[in-house]
């Protein structure tokens, strides 16, 4: 039987001593335009490669979103990890999921932004996916809903009057991306599954592809509000307790480590 977890209702301010348990999943809240200072306190965590990566974007803005959201994993994985930012080390799975390489450990974590908006998450020997979307108007939505989702998530699209179809097509397309970032295997698996999509309708998981209702291996969630923005979680099991932070995560000395 499938246990659905209360969401979280909104985005806290976090602790001084993070504490992630092997139950807990954080998720993480950061604006990509900080201010100037900030930005030049997360670069320095960045390894050489990172910086060479930030140098070849051609707008300020890019360069500036990467290099906070690198910054930003950085530094909180190294809170999590009581190790120092800029010594971690980073590897990527075939299909391009980032994992912790050193030190070694049971941090599982990804990132996802969107925007102006960048969201983080963290657990302990549990896969997890995040995902958020700008919301903004498209005018082939629902051919790019008829090629990237699946038979009954288009037709269940198509069916909604339509002003509702931006917000549904955006909750359906954060929730599938957080799902394949999960399992790790990438767009290839975008029509073998179902998410729920219908306005106010609460994320789940409908269909998995060869696996049985109710025995799913996964749980998907709604994370609190952000405006203008759909943004979705999963994690591997159900019996999770999700906390929202807002950056940064204590105070400026904390993004020194």
């Amino acid at each position: 039987m499938t246990v659905t977890a209360v969401p979280p209702s909104s985005w806290l301010l976090p602790p001084v001593d993070l504490a992630l348990g092997p139950s807990d999943a954080h998720v993480w809240r950061l604006s990509l335009t900080p201010p100037p200072e900030q930005v030049a306190l997360l670069a320095r965590t960045l390894s050489h490669d990172e910086r060479e990566r930030a140098a070849r974007f051609y707008f300020d803005r890019d360069r500036i979103a990467f290099t906070v959201a690198r910054g930003a994993l950085r530094t909180l994985t190294g809170i999590y990890t009581g190790h120092a930012a800029q010594d971690l080390v980073f590897g990527y799975q075939a299909k391009g999921k980032p994992y912790l390489t050193s030190p070694p450990g049971d941090l599982h974590f990804n990132i996802s932004h969107s925007g102006g908006v960048a969201l983080l998450a963290f657990t302990r020997s549990r896969e997890i996916g995040v995902d958020v979307e700008h919301r903004r108007p498209l005018q082939d939505l629902l051919s790019v809903a008829n090629f990237s989702f699946s038979h009954q998530e288009y037709t269940t699209l198509c069916g909604l009057p339509a002003h509702e179809q931006i917000d549904a097509f955006f909750s359906c397309w954060s929730r599938k991306e957080a799902f394949i970032k999960t399992t790790g295997e990438g767009i290839s698996q975008i029509r073998d599954f179902d998410v729920s999509m219908r306005p106010g309708e609460p994320a789940r998981l409908l269909r998995v592809k060869d696996v049985l209702p109710g025995h799913e291996r996964w749980s998907m969630h709604d994370l609190p509000a952000i405006a203008d923005y759909a943004a979705a979680l999963v994690v591997e099991g159900h019996d999770v307790q999700i906390t929202c932070w807002d950056w940064p995560p204590t105070s400026p000395a904390a993004a020194q480590r």
